[in-house]
């Protein structure tokens, strides 16, 4: 991916994806302002149980039906099968996602899926031309997010990444403030993401899950777990899968990238220049393989108009929920994030310069119904992929720094990761 897209416009107008000309397939999946949106949903475990809740409530208003259902242990598809119908639809349920990529009447798919699959399931979705809500990350690592967002920008289908905190205003509405001067130049951010886990059962593990529980009969745990190598029956690998790198990259991308998307957004970043980051298994050595505790300090280039280099600071513990301020320091004042929006507060004198009462939120609904009137519309997209890739470089820069125990660098040259 070439570096030459303009940080200002890509801000401003929610990446160059969404402003190019659309390709014939593109155009011809273009919906009308009031024609339904038939909606396939890939994944059905926990947070696709939040999508399909914020799309059964706004069936009717936003006129989209949720058609088809599918996931690789059929109980689950089977109970949004249930759910769709309590709500006075219709969905079929299937095992297999090609039958939804091959259902003409399917506009876009929801991909909720574990982070390993996020991207053979989304480029074979563009491929058969559906429009795509992925959740977040947009991919397991950098080079299949490259590969997305390339074939996204070859599709012109409008593919949404599920950071869902980007349906808040307040990161666009300061990355103008700082455009306008009002920091001055801008030399550091800081934000976190903590929470507070019993001692007796670690992030992401189920108290219901046992090591000799058998695999459920209408699990197919063997296309589960491609594109990684077939492997026996493992339920806390099925259950607890943010636990183990193969198919996650935990704190970091299930967490982390929640909030440095943020920061990008704000301050027209792109991928850092360097990365180093400490972190390990502090509090629950029990079989993950991921860190519970972590810190990734990102340094990112000059960007015009912003600064002339900056530093950014993540702190992530499951062991302590005191947070960091989410702030962005200028020369000349604190833009700091709260409830409400944000407020920049002098440097020279500690007074409260200005604040922004904020629009949206951290939520499904408005950046499904964002989703939508992109698809019908052309609505820049909260989340475009480019953004997603983005996240995705900072968030597995930061892992692979404590994996290597190594600084890592961004070769922009090359466009891929090197040792610094």
């Amino acid at each position: 991916m070439s570096e030459s897209i303009s940080r200002r416009n890509f801000i401003k107008t929610g990446a160059a994806a969404g402003a190019m000309a659309m390709t014939a397939k593109s155009y011809a999946k273009t919906k009308g302002a009031n024609e339904r949106l038939n909606v396939g949903m890939i994944g059905c475990g926990g947070m696709a149980g939040s999508h399909l809740k914020s799309l059964l409530a706004m069936q009717e208003d936003e006129n989209i039906a949720v058609t088809m259902v599918c996931d690789l242990y059929l109980k689950r598809a089977n109970n949004f099968q249930q759910q769709v119908e309590g709500a006075g639809g219709t969905a079929t349920v299937t095992q297999n996602y090609t039958d939804i990529l091959a259902n003409s009447d399917i506009d876009y798919v929801v991909i909720a899926t574990p982070e390993h699959s996020h991207h053979h399931l989304t480029i074979a979705a563009l491929e058969a031309g559906k429009h795509v809500y992925c959740e977040k990350p947009l991919c397991y690592d950098i080079k299949e997010a490259k590969d997305v967002v390339a074939k996204a920008k070859e599709t012109g289908l409008k593919l949404q990444v599920g950071v869902q905190g980007m349906a808040d205003d307040s990161y666009a509405s300061a990355y103008e403030a700082i455009r306008e001067g009002k920091l001055g130049t801008i030399v550091e951010a800081q934000i976190d993401y903590v929470r507070n886990h019993k001692l007796e059962r670690g992030p992401w593990r189920k108290e219901s899950t046992k090591s000799d529980m058998p695999k459920p009969e209408d699990l197919d745990w063997d296309n589960w777990v491609k594109p990684r190598s077939e492997r026996p029956w493992h339920p806390h690998h099925y259950f607890e899968w943010r636990c183990y790198r193969d198919y996650s990259g935990g704190i970091s991308t299930d967490l982390f990238v929640h909030r440095i998307t943020r920061l990008i957004k704000a301050c027209g970043l792109s991928f850092p220049s360097r990365v180093a980051s400490m972190g390990g298994i502090y509090t629950w050595d029990d079989g993950r393989d991921l860190p519970d505790s972590m810190e990734v300090l990102l340094e990112y280039p000059k960007t015009e108009g912003v600064t002339e280099g900056m530093t950014v600071h993540l702190l992530g513990t499951m062991a302590n929920e005191r947070q960091n301020q989410h702030c962005i320091r200028g020369q000349k004042a604190t833009l700091v994030f709260n409830r409400k929006g944000w407020e920049i507060i002098s440097q020279e004198n500690n007074k409260v310069l200005e604040t922004h009462t904020k629009s949206g939120g951290e939520d499904v609904t408005p950046h499904h119904k964002n989703h939508h009137n992109a698809i019908r519309h052309g609505e820049e997209l909260n989340c475009p992929p480019e953004l997603g890739l983005y996240g995705v470089a900072a968030a597995r820069m930061g892992n692979l720094s404590i994996f290597q125990r190594k600084m890592l660098a961004w070769d922009f040259e090359k466009q891929h990761v090197i040792m610094s």
